[in-house]
Parts: structure tokens; sequence; C-alpha cells
């Protein structure tokens, strides 16, 4: 196991840069969540610490050893990608030890080491089975047990979920992590994702536009998003962002009047913001007309027009609501998120 330091990282195909003086450290033993829209860099900030990217620039250290130049064979990582790669003529067992063959170790050893990693991911039953004989979530416990048997300083996994059915996602989330807690090898887990990178992170990197908007613990970061886009990002559904000026301690949008917390200038525009589910039926509250209901058993979700704006709320009761009803709702105390409107950046 092993810290993982980058420092100014950049990368860059000619004149285009696509990730820009990227700094993160990630301590031994931490798992590690980069998530980001698509393109945003985080797959090619994986692919670099691999080795499978050249760096344009800047350093990249695993424990006590710069990597920039060193193949990834010697960089002491395992890698778990998004298609399995797994090679379909040999068994489960063939496929966890192919790497410890191609290094020439005993094969006592091997057997050892395939043993323990298959009873770690419960796959002691197929191991003399081939990948086409296996399930989806089954050839993924393999590509990990490929991974664990090399005992590597840093496992990297790289969308590693996303061939999977919504079901089996969410039993592979808990499987990861109860693998990381048992093993508490350094992990960089790379997803688009952002319910896997807050169930499964101790520490996530919101990344945009390959550069870091964002990084901190799961909950620092849906509590107090450092911008806007942090703030629509992270959580689902994502954050009600309504634009207006602050006016005599309040945020005057379109002809609303909008509770504010403090930090607004005078006449300065912002961005006024509170999560779905902060949101409460208030008979003296902001007038919301009912677009859409969505029951989805354990919570409702509306869909509303605010002011010209759509918005969400989210109950926990069960609401008869009706298209074109008029409710009105109230922000709780002190859940109000205010953001500069030119720069995104959180006020308050």
């Amino acid at each position: 196991m092993a810290e993982v330091k980058i420092r100014a990282l950049q990368k860059a195909y000619g004149a285009v840069k696509v990730v820009h003086e990227v700094d993160v450290d990630i301590p031994d033993g931490e798992f590690v969540v980069l998530v980001g829209p698509s393109g945003c860099g985080k797959s090619t900030l994986l692919r670099m610490i691999a080795g499978l990217e050249a760096i344009t620039s800047g350093t990249i250290s695993i424990g006590n050893r710069v990597v920039n130049n060193l193949p990834p064979a010697e960089r002491d990582i395992a890698m778990v990608f998004q298609n399995y790669a797994l090679y379909p003529h040999k068994t489960v067992a063939a496929n966890m030890g192919f790497a410890l063959k191609m290094a020439r170790m005993d094969k006592a050893e091997i057997d050892s080491r395939v043993a323990r990693a298959a009873d770690i991911l419960g796959l002691q039953p197929y191991l003399a089975r081939y990948p086409r004989e296996l399930s989806g979530g089954q050839r993924q416990r393999v590509a990990m047990g490929r991974a664990i048997v090399r005992n590597p300083q840093v496992f990297l996994f790289d969308e590693p979920l996303s061939n999977l059915d919504a079901k089996l996602r969410v039993q592979m989330r808990s499987e990861i992590r109860e693998l990381h807690q048992r093993l508490a090898t350094t992990t960089v887990y790379v997803t688009h994702d952002q319910i896997e990178a807050m169930t499964m992170a101790d520490r996530i990197v919101v990344m945009r536009e390959g550069r870091i908007a964002q990084q901190g613990a799961p909950l620092d970061l849906y509590d107090r998003p450092a911008n806007t886009f942090v703030a629509g990002f992270i959580g689902s559904p994502s954050m009600n962002l309504l634009p207006g000026v602050s006016r005599g301690g309040r945020i005057e949008a379109e002809g609303l009047s909008l509770p504010a917390p403090d930090g607004a200038a005078e006449g300065r525009r912002v961005i006024w913001g509170v999560r779905p589910e902060h949101l409460e039926l208030d008979p003296s509250g902001i007038a919301a007309t009912v677009v859409v209901v969505e029951p989805t058993g354990s919570e409702t979700h509306v869909v509303l027009r605010i002011g010209g704006h759509d918005a969400v709320a989210v109950f926990r009761e069960r609401h008869a609501f009706r298209p074109g009803e008029v409710i009105h709702l109230s922000p709780r105390a002190g859940l109000v998120h205010l953001f500069d409107e030119a720069t995104g950046d959180r006020i308050n």
C-alpha cells in the first residue's frame, strides 16, 4: 500500500489541453473517487496514474517514487476495467493467476493467492469455469480477483460497473466497498455516476473540463458545494438554482421574494439554491405550480414551476398533488445556498 501524490499534472494533445494543473493527495489506504461528466478528464487522469497515458507535465508519485517514466508493469498498481478484459479461453483460476504466471511466480504461491482472492470474492465454486459461463457480476469479480492476487500498492478502477444492470450495480458497489475495508489498499475509482461516488468514497474529486471543481468528503460536498457546478452535479435530484438580485435581505427573482442567508451585498446578482428535500409545505411560502408528480415508493418527487423556472421538491410523505395545482413551499431554515451569478462561486 502507498500514498499517491499528483502535482501540477497536465495533459495536452497538441495545442488542446485536457487536464490542467491538477493537484491531488491520496493518503495510504484511502478510497478516492474521481467523478464528473463525460469528457471532464477523469479517465485520462486515471490512465496517467496507471502509465497508460503519457504525462505532458507535472509529477505522479506512488509511495516514495516518481513514476512518470515507469511503464505500467513497474508501478505496482492493478487496474480493473469497464469491459472486464478476461481471456475467453482460460478458466477463472487461469485468468486470475495469469499475471503471476507471466512473472514466473512459483505455482504453489499462485494457487495460494488465487484461492485467497476467490475466497474473498465468493468465486471458489467457479474457478474451473470459463468467462462465457459466468454472469456479468461474476465476470467483474474475476477481474477484481485478478487485481487482488497481485497485492498491488494501488487499485485503479475505471467505471467498472457501467456495463451492469441497476440492481447488480447496487450490489457490486457494496462488494467493492467491503473489499476495500478488508484490504485497506489505496484505491482510485473513476465514475460518471455521482450516486456511486457518494456511497463509495472516503473522498470525492469532482472534475470539470480538466480541472478540479472541488474535492472533499462526500457529505461536505453535498452540504457545502463550492460552486454551482458541484451543487448541480452532486445530488439526485440536483439542487434547485434560481437567479436573482439581493435586495433588503431577500433575493428578488422574477417576481419572487426568496429568503436569503447572510453574505449577499445589496444589489449583487446571485444564484439562490436549495436542495429538493429541503423544501417544505408552508401556506405562507413561495407559490409553485405542480407540473409532474413522480411517486417512487419511498419518496414523492414533484416537478414544479417557480417564477418561470423549473424546480423539484422531494417529500417523504405521500401527497395527492395534481398537475396544474398551486402549492406553497418554504426552504428549511439555514439550508439555503447562495452563489455569485458571474463566477458561480459560493458566497455564504
